[in-house]
């Protein structure tokens, strides 16, 4: 992939640690939480949960020179959607776009659906209309997952952002209203649904800024289906526990997360990313 013209987002908050082993309380630290936590009747254990993550036993693979590559790649790919996403709600939608921001954190990092662990990939959060990424993933994406480039990378963002104009046009609440109510197998079945409609979200971004800002090539669009394909269930569960089991997956299979990629980017179309088990946008 290259930038015919480089735009950078000015919407990224940098929180990574400035070095490692990041925030130490140490004992006195923690007393004081301890107490803190009694006099207040809260519990202490994300706080604590939090600063033991932060306090050494997160190792990055990458150097701070390779970290700071990728923020700046993070933030060429953000810059592109804020201009791409604003094109395609204005004329496929007849709506204006809201931009979101996007954290860089480093081990854990607590937002406001919550604290979470970089174990967990990147997410995006509605209840702040943020994307959360700790760019140690992009060297997993390369080295447990086997999806290496740029384009991999840029898919990973372009499906948290997804989310957002998920969140944008309504689709999230009513998903998190269905959910309440649902069965865990039905809840699955609705997570699914809204993962492949982010992928295929992310292959309309793509399809437009390659009609603009982006060119790409076909090996890059290979690159990202790699990214889809190796973040599949089907994939994901073979690997961890040797067998598959198709109701407790929660973003759907290879196969599927490549095919809704391939509607977005075929069609550029937000209207060939609608799925009978989410409300229509459309």
């Amino acid at each position: 992939m290259r930038w015919r013209m480089e735009r950078r987002s000015g919407n990224i908050e940098d929180m990574r640690s400035s070095g490692p082993g990041g925030l130490t309380i140490g004992v006195i630290g923690i007393v004081i939480v301890l107490i803190l936590a009694f006099l207040l009747g809260i519990n202490p254990l994300p706080f604590l949960l939090g600063t033991a993550v932060q306090e050494g036993s997160h190792h990055s693979e990458l150097t701070r020179e390779q970290q700071d590559q990728l923020a700046d790649n993070v933030s060429l790919v953000l810059g592109d959607t804020e201009v791409t996403w604003s094109g395609i709600f204005r004329d496929q939608l007849n709506r204006t776009y809201t931009d979101p921001d996007l954290v860089l954190f480093t081990g854990s990092v607590d937002s406001a659906c919550g604290f979470a662990e970089s174990a967990m990939g990147p997410f995006y959060c509605p209840d702040d209309q943020k994307v959360y990424l700790d760019l140690d993933f992009f060297y997993d994406l390369q080295h447990e997952y086997g999806a290496p480039g740029q384009f991999a990378q840029a898919y990973v963002i372009a499906h948290e952002v997804g989310h957002h104009v998920q969140n944008l046009l309504g689709v999230l609440p009513v998903v998190d209203a269905e959910e309440a109510n649902a069965s865990d197998t039905e809840a699955n079945r609705l997570s699914v649904a809204t993962e492949l409609q982010a992928d295929c979200y992310a292959g309309v971004w793509a399809n437009q800024a390659s009609r603009h800002n982006l060119s790409i090539e076909m090996s890059d669009v290979h690159d990202a289906l790699d990214a889809t394909s190796a973040l599949g269930d089907d994939r994901l569960e073979m690997e961890s526990q040797g067998y598959v089991v198709p109701d407790s997956f929660t973003h759907g299979t290879s196969a599927q997360r490549e095919e809704w990629f391939r509607k977005g980017f075929d069609t550029g179309e937000v209207a060939s990313c609608e799925n009978p088990l989410l409300p229509a946008v459309v």
